[in-house]
């Protein structure tokens, strides 16, 4: 009886990179705690020992995924934009920037929002995200007081009702979707200018 020929994987040609994103996806589509390694090599068409040889195991991909979000994050609050000019200027600047980082690291972004602490590596993600809405909330804070923003504004409330509304976005945008080009900036103008016409004696209050 002839013996039925050896299926050979193929090894991706991204190397670690290309396996932390079959990785991410895999995340997102099973849920973490549900994929297992031999998903993860059968998604990226090689060993698990090929695997084992980039990554320690299934928590390293995850915390190299949640890593490189987070750092996109961190990365626009220390951006010119955003440590200079009032304020508000840099708040806008800001979640701008937030959805420029979501657009082109959508499937980290995606992953990020979705850790429930379950793992030592998702506790870190969680607490790295309340670090960076503390750090909205601080800065709403300040416009406030600048007169920059209502005086009836509560910093904690605006900073989450931003971050929600930035992060929304991970659930409907598409990479090449028409008008997507302008998406930052039309965020921006919704959060700080709304979507419905000032009445005329309004027209000079600050956003």
């Amino acid at each position: 009886m002839s013996q039925a020929p050896v299926r050979r994987l193929r090894r991706p040609s991204g190397g670690r990179d290309q396996l932390l994103e079959t990785a991410v996806t895999e995340f997102i589509a099973r849920g973490y705690d549900a994929t297992s390694m031999e998903d993860l090599s059968r998604a990226a068409g090689i060993t698990k020992s090929s695997f084992y040889h980039h990554f320690a195991g299934k928590e390293a991909l995850l915390r190299a995924a949640l890593e490189r979000a987070v750092d996109g994050l961190f990365g626009v609050l220390s951006a010119p934009a955003a440590q200079e000019g009032s304020p508000s200027q840099r708040l806008r600047a800001i979640v701008a920037a937030q959805v420029r980082v979501l657009m082109t690291e959508l499937p980290y972004v995606t992953l990020l929002l979705r850790v429930r602490g379950n793992t030592e590596t998702e506790r870190w993600a969680l607490e790295r995200r309340r670090a960076f809405d503390a750090s909205i909330s601080a800065l709403v804070r300040e416009a406030r007081d600048a007169g920059e923003v209502r005086a009836d504004v509560d910093p904690a409330l605006a900073a989450r009702l931003l971050s929600g509304l930035v992060n929304s976005i991970v659930e409907w945008y598409r990479p090449g979707r028409p008008g997507t080009a302008s998406l930052p900036d039309d965020v921006v103008r919704a959060a700080f200018t709304g979507i419905v016409p000032a009445p005329p004696d309004h027209q000079g209050e600050p956003a």
